[in-house]
């Protein structure tokens, strides 16, 4: 059984500014200083739930990590480092901004067993950065994607979908220029408009719309097609599920299952590509049974738009085919 890596939240430690769209507090539910005891209360909770393998990690996300105090940051990754080192995990897992890695941070990271870093870029247009007021460059990313490669850490990048001042023909450019770094994840979040930001301010005064759902999910079914043809894999789509987000949301493409939703628009869009020039009405779609939910799409809303569309579709499962594929058969 699959198991995950042990989350510990550090909200907003280490940024230097606020982003027009940011409450991390919120986004985390966790509004209270880490302490070392809370990252070994975390672990051991996880080691003795068996919620985890040797192949999991320990993960700080939340904030800017390399940004917090120096002291308190190598305080945490002591207190996480004790059990990498004993070999019950692969290693330690950070997220931060470009502009907060050096060769000095990086060699501190290093000593503690750290293996896998990810940065928020959100974007790769300078004008859309400047708007969010994120304080970084496109430039910054570029340049901390190469250091951190050059040092053998595993990199993940997150990128956001309708920002403001961003539109999908800018979004899409920000996925291509990110390819090009060769991350080995990516983290994709449509931008949701929270309490206590400066982005409802802009929403409720009409200077900012967000994404429809409807359009988030077409974008982020590209998106998703799109690094799997690179061979990036895409390790998270969508904000978490959580109470103190719903309780916080005020508008933007929420939804719980929002990956779900793009991969089964993306069966949809995939089928309509492959039967365009058939003169065939009728098929049958056969898919690992992993996949059934998603081609189906939710309360069978795939079959009923296929039909829409002049299709007739019968969707059986199949243990011989991959997930996330598709065999067609034409019905005469």
């Amino acid at each position: 059984m699959k198991r995950s890596n042990v989350a510990i939240f550090v909200p907003h430690k280490g940024c230097p500014n606020q982003c027009t769209f940011c409450n991390q507090n919120e986004i985390t539910g966790c509004t209270s200083n880490v302490t070392k005891e809370d990252v070994i209360s975390a672990v051991e909770t996880s080691l003795y739930s068996g919620g985890y393998s040797k192949e999991s990690e320990i993960a700080f996300f939340g904030g800017s990590f390399t940004g917090i105090d120096p002291e308190y940051m190598e305080m945490l990754l002591q207190a996480a480092y004790q059990y990498v080192s004993q070999g019950l995990f692969k290693g330690i897992r950070i997220s931060t901004r470009p502009d907060y890695i050096n060769q000095e941070i990086l060699d501190t990271l290093k000593k503690y067993g750290v293996t896998s870093i990810e940065l928020g870029a959100q974007s790769m247009d300078d004008e859309v950065l400047k708007a969010n007021k994120r304080g970084h460059s496109a430039q910054n990313v570029v340049e901390a994607c190469e250091l951190i490669k050059q040092n053998g850490f595993s990199l993940g990048l997150q990128m956001m979908t309708g920002l403001y001042k961003s539109d999908e023909k800018k979004d899409i450019y920000t996925a291509q220029q990110l390819s090009l770094l060769q991350p080995d994840t990516m983290r994709i979040y449509p931008t949701i408009v929270l309490k206590y930001t400066e982005l409802a301010i802009l929403c409720l005064t009409g200077k900012y719309y967000p994404q429809s759902l409807e359009e988030a999910v077409n974008l982020c079914a590209k998106l998703l097609d799109f690094f799997d043809n690179m061979n990036i894999k895409v390790i998270r789509l969508g904000l978490h599920d959580s109470p103190s987000l719903k309780k916080e949301y005020i508008a933007g493409p929420y939804h719980p299952a929002f990956r779900e939703l793009c991969e089964s628009k993306l069966f949809v869009d995939k089928f309509l590509n492959e039967v365009k020039n058939e003169r065939y009405t009728s098929y049958v779609a056969e898919v690992n049974p992993s996949y059934l939910s998603k081609a189906l799409g939710q309360k069978k809303a795939n079959i009923e738009c296929l039909r829409d569309s002049g299709y007739d579709v019968r969707i059986i499962q199949n243990q011989q085919i991959q997930d996330g594929k598709f065999k067609l058969t034409p019905i005469e």
